[in-house]
Parts: C-alpha cells; sequence; structure tokens
C-alpha cells in the first residue's frame, strides 16, 4: 500500500474537515427545527428547511429583497417577513402619506433594502423607501435607454424651476416646462404629469426631465387630429389660452383660434377680461377656416340667438322698460334692457324743462331706471329711450298759460349767448328771445351790452313749438313797428332827409325815421362814377335823397340822390316855364307883331 503523504494532505484534509463539521452542525440544527416545527403540527421536510437555511446564508447588508410580507404592525416598526431565521423591521413613518396615515396592511407584499443586520440581536434593519429609490433608478435607467416617458408629481419650486418626484427626485428646468414661457410656476406644484429624460446619472444622482417636449408631441398630435374635423359652423370647445385688448386666443386643441372682441357679445363690453380669464372652458362657433393658412376665427356670441331679432316684438313702442345703466357719455345713457340689447336715453328726452348738459346729474351707471320706447330700429340695433315721458308735460301747460300774443310781464335773463337771450318764465321753461326780436330800429350784435343775466324784462309770446320744444319771446313787439303802414308815410319819388348811419362797398344807409332805413346804392349817390361811397357821404351826415321804391315785406327801401338831383332839375324847369307862360298875353302878342312890322318898315 502507498504511504499516505500526511503532511501534503493535511491542510486538505483540515479544510474538508471543517466544512464538514459546519454541514453536520447545519444539519443538526435543520434536524432541530424539523422536530421542533412537527411538535406544532408543522409538515416542513428537511429539504425546504435546509433550502431556506441555505438562502439565510445568502443575505447581504445592501440587498433588496422581494416578497417581503408584513407580519405586524406597531407604533414604530413594520415587522416584514422576509424568510430569514429572524424577521425584518421597517420604520412606520416610511408608510405614512402627507396627513400623516400609514398607508399598509398586515399581509402586504413588498420590496425591501437590507440595511444593517444585527443576528445575534435577533434583528434586521429594513427600508422599503430604499427599495423604492433603487427599483426606481433601475426603471428610470431603462426608460433613458429606450427613450421613454416618465410619470411624476411636482413637489416643490425650486431656483430655475421644479422639483419633480418620479420615483426619486428630478430637476424639471423652467424653460423646459411648456412651449411658451410660463410665469407661475406654483400652479404646477401637486400635478401629475409625463416628462421626458434630458440628463440622467445615476452616479451622481443627477436627473434633468423636460415636459416641453412631451408638450409639443401632444399639441402636434392634437392639432393633426383638430385640423382633420374642422369645420365652419361647427361649435366646439377650447380652452382660454391669452387675452389681448382686442380679443381672446382660444386652444381648440393644439390649434390656437382668434375669438375678437366683437363676436364675444351681443352686447356692449370694453375689455375681454370682463368675460374671460386665461384658463376658462369655451364654447365657440368656428365662423372661418383658412386652410392654407392655418387661421381660425371664432364667435361666441353666435353660439346662442340674436337678441336684436325679437327686440321689435320684446320693447314696442310706447312700452314702458327698465333697465340698468352701463354706460354715461355727453349726449345721453345707455341701458340694458336684456342680455346684448340696449337702448339710449338722450339727453333731450331726460327732462321737460331742463338743458342737460351732464347726463351724470340724473343717472349714475348701475341705476335701474323706468322709461318708454320711443323708437325701435332692429336693423341698425337702436332703440330710442325716454324718461321724461314719464312725467306731466309742462309744455301743455304753457300753451295754455302763454298763447301767441301773451305779455310775460317778468322774464328772468338766465344766460346771454350772440344770438339771443334765455329767459326764465316761471315755469321751468326756458324762452329765446333772439337778437332780431330785441329792437326795431337798432341792429343788435352783442346781447351783453344792454342785458346782464340776472334782469327782469317784459317779452311778448312769438311763438311756441311743443314738439320741438322751443319758446320764442320778443322784446321790440312791445312797441309798433315802425315798418307797420309805411306806404301810408312813405310813397316812390318823395323826397326825405336823415342821416348817414353805415358806409359799405355797395353804399350808405340812410334812417329816414327812428327804426326805418333806406339804402343808397353806390351807383345812386352821383351821376359820375363813384369809386367809394365815403367819398360822396359822410357817417352821420344829414343828406336828401328821393325815394325809388317801398317793399314793407322785406323791411327794404331804396334811396337815390342822384335820381333827387334829376328830379329837383326837372322841378325847377317845369318852375321856370310855368312863370314864363303866364307873362304871355293876347296884348304882348299883338305888340310883339306890331315891333316886328316897324322893324320891317325900316
Amino acid at each position: 500500500m502507498a504511504k499516505l503523504n500526511t503532511e501534503a494532505t493535511a491542510p486538505k484534509q483540515k479544510k474538508n474537515l471543517l466544512s464538514n463539521l459546519k454541514w453536520i452542525e447545519e444539519f443538526s440544527d435543520v434536524q432541530g427545527d424539523i422536530v421542533e416545527t412537527r411538535a406544532h403540527g408543522g409538515d416542513e421536510d428537511f429539504t425546504t428547511l435546509f433550502e431556506n437555511r441555505q438562502k439565510d446564508s445568502e443575505i447581504q447588508e445592501g440587498a433588496v429583497i422581494e416578497g417581503g410580507k408584513v407580519v405586524a404592525i406597531g407604533p414604530e416598526y413594520v415587522t416584514v417577513d422576509i424568510g430569514f431565521k429572524c424577521e425584518g423591521f421597517v420604520p412606520i413613518y416610511e408608510f405614512k402619506d402627507a396627513t400623516g396615515i400609514a398607508k399598509v396592511t398586515v399581509g402586504d407584499i413588498l420590496s425591501v433594502y437590507v440595511e444593517r443586520l444585527e443576528i445575534e440581536q435577533g434583528m434586521i434593519h429594513l427600508s422599503k423607501d430604499r427599495a423604492d429609490i433603487i427599483k426606481a433608478w433601475d426603471e428610470i435607467s431603462a426608460a433613458c435607454e429606450g427613450d421613454q416617458l416618465v410619470e411624476g408629481i411636482v413637489i416643490a419650486k425650486v431656483k430655475g424651476g421644479l422639483a419633480v418626484d418620479i420615483g426619486v427626485k428630478a430637476f424639471l428646468p423652467g424653460s423646459q416646462l411648456d412651449t411658451k414661457a410660463v410665469k407661475n410656476l406654483d400652479k404646477y406644484i401637486g400635478s401629475r404629469m409625463k416628462f421626458k429624460i434630458l440628463k440622467f446619472n445615476k452616479k451622481r444622482g443627477n436627473i434633468v426631465l423636460s415636459r416641453k417636449a412631451v408638450v409639443a408631441q401632444e399639441r402636434e398630435l392634437q392639432r393633426a387630429e383638430t385640423l382633420s374635423q374642422m369645420q365652419e359652423g361647427m361649435v366646439v370647445a377650447g380652452t382660454v389660452k391669452n387675452i389681448t385688448e382686442y380679443g381672446a386666443f382660444i386652444d381648440l386643441g393644439g390649434m390656437d383660434g382668434l375669438l375678437h372682441i366683437t363676436d364675444m357679445s351681443w352686447g356692449r363690453i370694453k375689455h375681454p377680461s370682463e368675460l374671460f380669464n386665461v384658463g376658462d372652458e369655451v364654447k365657440v362657433k368656428i365662423l372661418k377656416y383658412d386652410r392654407e393658412k392655418e387661421r381660425v376665427s371664432l364667435g361666441l356670441k353666435q353660439v346662442s340667438p340674436n337678441p336684436w331679432e325679437e327686440a321689435e316684438y320684446k320693447f314696442p313702442v310706447g312700452k314702458v322698460v327698465k333697465g340698468k345703466v352701463v354706460s354715461l357719455k355727453d349726449y345721453g345713457a345707455f341701458v340694458e334692457l336684456d342680455d346684448g340689447v340696449e337702448g339710449l336715453i338722450h339727453v333731450s328726452e331726460m327732462s321737460w324743462t331742463e338743458r342737460v348738459k351732464n347726463p351724470g346729474k340724473f343717472v349714475k351707471v348701475g341705476d335701474v331706471v323706468e322709461c318708454k320706447v320711443l323708437e325701435v330700429d332692429t336693423r341698425n340695433k337702436r332703440i330710442s329711450l325716454g324718461m321724461k315721458q314719464l312725467q306731466e308735460n309742462p309744455w301743455d301747460a304753457l300753451e295754455l298759460k302763454f298763447p301767441v300774443g301773451a305779455i310775460v310781464d317778468e322774464c328772468e335773463v338766465k344766460s346771454i349767448t350772440d344770438f339771443g337771450m334765455f329767459v326764465d318764465v316761471g315755469m321751468g321753461i326756458d324762452g329765446l328771445i333772439h337778437v332780431s326780436d330785441l329792437s326795431w330800429n337798432k341792429k343788435v350784435t352783442n346781447p351783453a351790452e344792454k342785458y346782464k343775466k340776472g334782469d327782469k324784462l317784459k317779452a311778448v309770446v312769438l311763438g311756441i313749438d311743443k314738439q320741438a320744444e322751443k319758446f320764442s319771446l320778443g322784446v321790440k313787439q312791445l312797441e309798433r313797428d315802425p315798418w307797420e303802414n309805411i306806404k301810408s308815410r312813405y310813397r316812390t319819388g318823395q323826397s326825405v332827409e336823415g342821416l348817414v348811419t353805415k358806409i359799405t362797398d355797395f353804399g350808405a344807409f340812410m334812417e329816414i325815421e327812428e327804426g326805418v332805413e333806406g339804402l343808397i346804392y353806390v351807383s345812386e349817390l352821383s351821376e359820375q362814377r363813384v369809386e367809394k361811397p365815403g367819398d360822396i357821404v359822410k357817417l352821420g351826415e344829414k343828406v336828401r335823397a328821393e325815394i325809388l321804391s317801398i317793399e314793407p315785406k322785406d323791411r327794404r327801401i331804396s334811396l337815390s340822390i342822384k335820381q333827387l338831383g334829376r328830379s329837383e332839375e326837372r322841378a325847377n324847369y317845369e318852375t321856370y316855364m310855368g312863370d314864363r307862360n303866364k307873362k304871355t298875353s293876347m296884348g304882348d302878342i299883338l305888340g310883339e307883331k306890331l315891333k316886328g312890322a316897324l322893324k320891317k318898315d325900316e
């Protein structure tokens, strides 16, 4: 027999012996476990317990164990069976949500991370969060390699952007939030969205996300679908994307349309912000769609019936209506009678007696007023309203109290203008005394030279126009009109004398009596050609002239100095000839004949 090399085989035999001793020790422990298990009614066999014991020997710190089972829940820890000879413990706070409630029940299956082994103390420290993070990193790595999208929740605003929980904390730059610039990042906190991974570094724990690329892609898909279905006349849903002074841009799903301010409401609006806020959901009608330029014009008011179509029937002339004052202008107040239907109370329809310059003295924006429908023009979308028509008309009483020709004993001057004076007759109605009715004989150009505000005077009623609300008075009518029966005092061919009151390029005016003037045309000033009337007559000079014509209706008398000269010359000649004829008798004739005969004889 060969001799064994004990020196060479000693180390190997020693190693095998130690291994066998360890196996025998484990075998003995397994046998003990079987005995103990079966004593308590269990039926595990040797092979199963031995395999589990082998599995226990593989558990190491830093490992992730799948299939852990929650067996107990305590105030500080959740006990998890991970198939080891002792159970593991996960801190309960890892299961709590934002409200502080632990979301875990006995029997839950979960993955855990082995943080620390304390076998001798019978404890294994586990972490569910770290297992989730490791799992998330693996999923994120796979998504990054496969160019796939990840989903997460925006958890906080950070410098330059937002922090996002995608299983692990990631950074979303503000520039990558949307296809357009976003000013308010806070509104996205708490939102769940999909992202594309721009940068991924597991070693540094750095992940950069982009939502901009996702939005652009989704918008393009929506745009293509929207364009394929879009037709004029359709009513579609959209979201207010942007508001300007002239309208609002509506996102129809990847495609923006313009809702102009004139197509927002049948009524009056000053700015689109009165109706909309960014983000509002609206239903609009497609008014026009240009496929080439991909431009869409939208209408909101067209979704509902035009209220003006029934305005003529809802607001007939003569009907008393109520409405809210929505706008004031210098010329009146606009009153909303119905949604989209407004009427105008003109300043002239606010009061019977007062000349309204500021409508704000009678009504204010927001007031509910009662008025009467005066006129309806549905074609031009106009309704005329009146407030004074609901009050007694003082013009009816005025006509009874002051008929034409009556003398108003006391009128108070309220205001003076270039064309006349407004006077109060005591009934809240102002009458007008025109400049032409102030004097018969003097042309008044500035009433303020003779009258002032507050003066009291008498006047004659010349006319009342209730329709136009005009009350005409006169002062000169208190005296006799000098032109009345003018032909009874003067005749054509009569010689008159007076003062030159005015000189013009075409002639000179001469006053022949108080309140009566005649005109001497330049051609009637002299037998010679006259270039300037002032060369012949002077202002204030007393002259004589002959009346050529009298026209009482036009209050006009034509005079002539030239004709007067001719008439006087003719009269002198006739006088001369008349005197001569008186001296010629029969004796004179015989004497003349005798003288002639004597001369002949000589």
